[in-house]
């Protein structure tokens, strides 16, 4: 591991990529996330890597397509509505089976809405990132440490499934600074037998596409993808528990919200409050047996967001009905304190602390 360094989430973010090998990024500057970009456009032509200001986010997203096609690592950055932006090009991506990082620092919506942190583009994230049946792996990051882990975990992961994955940060963890230790340069010259990179004569051709006119090859395919989801599904969720061996209340925080959360369940030990929180570090892939397990004996859950409610759906489903779950948030770029945060914990342990 290298030295321990102060960076700002997304600076870390893009030298992460480097140290993971990534030699090609394609974007567009948005708020709050343009440090990704502007990091990469000094970093790049110093490491012999590639980088490409698109015309849009339309360009980038489409640029990533072909240089994933070829074999690279390569990532995107944008903030919400270059999401939007991206989303045709982010289905071709998974319709031809490549991967990618895509990295989405969430602002204030719908619409420009605000350039302050949020967690509004969950959904977007987990059920709708694009047209037609696919998923992407979605890292859910809370420290800039942690950050710089996934980043160079999702290389690795989306190189072993052929997919992309996102990291979904926010306007807080981005534009925060931390103490980091960063990797060590890996090692990336490895063969990619399926990718269009120049067969020099030693084998046939390789074709990435993501049209099939014959709907039974289409669905045969779409099949075949999803029971590559099912092996995802039961071995790549991560999820973090905290003081939930005994806990009543149990908080369930992503991201920013989770430091929150952390802070108000340590306030809620205090009292006396049998409180504890599970932080989901994969959105996708949902960590569903983590909260199953703690549900056989937890009384009460409570979903806490920076949104007007998304992930809740993921817990009460997770849930199945055992016990009751509540959702508390905040909006438009406000991020939850503490203290709110408690005073929901109390309210649901009767008011007594």
């Amino acid at each position: 591991m290298g030295e321990r360094v102060l960076m700002k989430g997304n600076e870390a973010i893009a030298q992460a990529a480097i140290s993971a090998g990534c030699r090609h990024f394609f974007g567009y500057p948005i708020t709050p996330q343009t440090e990704v970009a502007a990091y990469m456009s000094k970093m790049m032509p110093k490491v012999g890597g590639v980088y490409l200001q698109g015309e849009s986010e339309v360009a980038s997203i489409n640029m990533v397509l072909g240089a994933a096609a070829a074999g690279v690592r390569v990532m995107t950055s944008t903030s919400s509505p270059g999401i939007s932006l991206m989303s045709e090009g982010i289905s071709y991506i998974a319709g031809s089976d490549v991967p990618c990082v895509i990295v989405n620092v969430q602002r204030g919506g719908p619409g420009l809405g605000g350039i302050q942190p949020s967690q509004s583009d969950y959904f977007q994230a987990t059920r709708s990132t694009g047209h037609g049946d696919f998923h992407l792996i979605v890292f859910a990051p809370s420290t800039i440490q942690e950050t710089v882990d996934l980043v160079n975990k999702a290389f690795d992961i989306g190189d072993k499934y052929r997919m992309p994955v996102m990291i979904l940060s926010d306007g807080m963890l981005g534009q925060m600074m931390e103490p980091v230790v960063l990797p060590e340069e890996t090692n990336t010259a490895k063969d990619k037998p399926w990718a269009a990179c120049g067969h020099q004569g030693k084998r046939k051709h390789n074709v990435i596409n993501s049209l099939y006119i014959d709907p039974n090859e289409l669905e045969r395919l779409v099949r075949e993808r999803f029971e590559k989801y099912k092996t995802i599904q039961a071995t790549e969720q991560m999820a973090e528990e905290y003081m939930t061996e005994d806990a009543d209340i149990i908080v369930v925080a992503y991201g920013a919200s989770s430091r929150v959360s952390r802070s108000a369940v340590d306030m809620a030990r205090k009292q006396g409050i049998k409180a504890g929180l599970i932080r989901p570090i994969t959105l996708w892939p949902y960590p569903v047996d983590t909260i199953k397990k703690v549900a056989k004996t937890a009384k009460v859950f409570l979903s806490v967001e920076m949104s007007m409610g998304q992930m809740v759906d993921d817990v009460r489903l997770a849930v199945n009905g055992a016990v009751p779950v509540e959702f508390y948030g905040r909006t438009g770029g406000i991020i939850p304190t503490p203290k709110e945060v408690y005073d929901q914990i109390v309210r649901l342990n009767g008011g007594v602390q």
